[in-house]
């Protein structure tokens, strides 16, 4: 079984958006065979912050990727997610 570790980047649709929620929410969509092993709040600029996860992935399901993005796109008040690294480990 391969695994992949993968960087993600979620941005909110504004200097509203509750960012912990988006956060606490990250756990509750990734897909089965996906572990949630980091994740912290960052700023970016003007207000406007980012939530920064690590998932390590169980690479068996071909289609895993866009699981993954698909369910990281539907929390509430998320606008765009954003894949900024991936190692095989």
């Amino acid at each position: 079984m391969v695994q992949i570790v993968a960087g993600y980047e979620l941005f909110p649709n504004g200097t509203e958006a509750d960012v912990e929620a988006i956060q606490n929410a990250v756990k509750d969509v990734v897909p089965e065979g996906v572990e949630v092993i980091e994740s912290s709040v960052k700023p970016i600029a003007f207000g406007l912050k980012k939530v920064s996860i690590g998932l390590l992935i169980d690479d068996s399901d071909e289609s895993i990727g866009t699981k993954i993005e698909d369910g990281l796109r539907s929390i509430k008040d998320v606008e765009n997610v954003e894949c900024v690294s991936m190692t095989n480990i």
